[in-house]
């Protein structure tokens, strides 16, 4: 459950950066000769719209529209009285309050359009005419935003983790794990799951739209899982696909068709 309070600090993630994403999603859009590109969200499938407008929609679903020739629209059924919210912790200004994308269509002459991982979407939101732009098309790699806040929420949930593992050591694991709770809630934690296996704790933790994987005790040689929506079961090195983004001993490597690529 997401219980985090939802910001976005742009010293962080700055503007510029979703500038950079939105115009690889446009290159993408003038290669297949459409006008605009659909992402759906809700807040279980956010990454995606996050990653270019840092929208994460509370307990409702939106489309996010990119015309290749404009700035982004949202289409969300989330009341008015939120919108300054949104505009505050997204780029998007430009927010309407259903979700009728044949209508935005029509309005622009748009025909055939983009969806982005169309096979993913609801069945009951029929888009026709669309054409299915992959997720690796507009992201073939992480870009060094994305890389460091992995980096920032391994280090983060690394640092909690250990240092309770080193106060409450006499306490027991079971009763460490709410200690860890408040701890990571109030470092940022937008959603937490630990889980207790024998004698290892695995914590797996979202700070602002970023999904880490950290398992202790593992402390002379261990692989920390950096990328996937929701990196619940810990996941042996030899197991991970191809694309996922991990830790080894303090360098973080991306698995390439080759093998671990030093990042």
């Amino acid at each position: 459950m997401k219980r985090g309070l939802i910001t976005w600090d742009k010293t962080e993630l700055p503007p510029a950066v979703f500038e950079q994403r939105l115009a690889r999603v446009r290159e993408e859009l003038a290669t297949r000769d459409l006008p605009a590109m659909v992402v759906y969200s809700d807040v279980w499938r956010s990454n995606q719209g996050r990653f270019l407008t840092n929208l994460m929609p509370y307990w409702n679903r939106a489309l996010i529209v990119i015309p290749r020739d404009g700035a982004p629209i949202l289409l969300c059924g989330l009341s008015p009285r939120v919108y300054p919210w949104i505009k505050s912790v997204t780029i998007l200004s430009d927010i309407r309050p259903n979700l009728n994308l044949a209508k935005l269509r029509e309005e622009n002459g748009w025909t055939k359009i983009g969806a982005l991982d169309l096979p993913l979407f609801p069945c009951d939101l029929a888009i026709p005419d669309a054409v299915n732009i992959p997720w690796n098309a507009v992201h073939p790699e992480p870009d060094e935003a994305e890389l460091a806040m992995y980096r920032h929420a391994a280090k983060m949930t690394r640092e909690i983790l250990e240092a309770e593992l080193r106060s409450g050591a006499e306490d027991g694991i079971d009763a460490i794990i709410p200690r860890l709770e408040r701890k990571y809630r109030r470092a940022g934690a937008e959603d937490l799951v630990i889980v207790r296996h024998k004698n290892t704790l695995s914590v797996a933790m979202e700070y602002r739209g970023h999904w880490v994987k950290i398992a202790r005790p593992q402390l002379e040689s261990h692989t920390e899982l950096l990328s996937g929506p929701y990196p619940y079961e810990f996941c042996a090195e030899s197991a991970l696909m191809p694309g996922a983004i991990f830790a080894r001993n303090g360098e973080t490597y991306r698995l390439g068709s080759h093998g671990p690529e030093l990042l």
